[in-house]
Parts: structure tokens; sequence; C-alpha cells
């Protein structure tokens, strides 16, 4: 199976390695990033609201609420329905459809936060974050600045 095509934010983080021609800078269409949370587009339940606040603000630097909003938004409606699905399931009311029901609903969820950025690999793909250890001279600093 081949390897998945880098972005070419990330080729071009690289310094371009592959030395293959990239976009110019100046047909790239820069779209603007969230400044605040939005509105959501329809109404939303209590866990589908506090992933909706947990996406716009931590995720403001890298989504656009011009392109991204839909996609928060089934997410949001998804997470809705998990909880719902999930009291069933817990209390033994369910069938087993429901579970399995419930399973798929969590990977769904799981591939739309991996979409928006949500993972250690997507962001590192974006460009975001990089999530890495600390040397022992930095938690010497860090403990030396705590103080």
């Amino acid at each position: 199976m081949p390897n998945p095509a880098k972005p070419v934010e990330r080729k071009r983080k690289n310094g371009n390695p592959g030395k293959r021609p990239l976009p110019k800078l100046s047909s790239v269409t820069a779209l603007p990033a969230a400044e605040s949370v939005p509105s959501p587009l329809r109404d939303l339940g209590a866990e589908g609201s506090k992933m909706w606040h947990r996406i716009w603000t931590s995720g403001a630097s890298w989504l656009s609420v011009s392109t991204d909003i839909e996609l928060v938004q089934l997410l949001c409606e998804s997470m809705d329905e998990r909880m719902f699905l999930r009291s069933i399931v817990l209390t033994g009311e369910g069938e087993w459809r429901d579970r399995v029901a419930l399973r798929n609903i969590e990977d769904q969820i799981h591939r739309w936060l991996s979409v928006l950025g949500w993972n250690p690999s997507e962001r590192g793909k974006l460009g975001v974050a990089e999530v890495r250890s600390m040397s022992a001279l930095e938690r010497l600093q860090a403990k030396a600045a705590s103080r």
C-alpha cells in the first residue's frame, strides 16, 4: 500500500525535499481563521454544544468558519447522537443493534476529528503543532522558571 501524499504545506516547511514544483504561494488562497466561536447552524444538545465550543476555541488557528463549519456541525450532532445511544446501551434497554450503531458513530466521530486535525499525526500534517517530550535541560529550565 503506497504512502499517503504529503500536504503541500508540509513539503514547503521541509524545504521541498523531493524538488518537485510546488504551487506558487501567490496562487494559494488564505482562508480566514476563526476569530471567535460562531453560532451553530442548527440546534445542538448539551454534549454537542460542549464539543462545538471546544473545537472552535482550541482549533481557531487552523479552522475556517467559511469552509469547516458544516463538518464541525455534523461532528457535534454526532456527539449528541452518541450520548443518546450510549445511554440506551448503558441502561441495558437497547438491542445489539444499538451497540453496533454506537460503535459506528464513534468511528465516524474519530474520522471527523482526524479530518479536522484533532490527533497528533493530522496536526503534524497540517503543520499546526508537534507533540514531543521535554529534554532534561528543558525540564530544568521549566522547574527554575516556576520558582
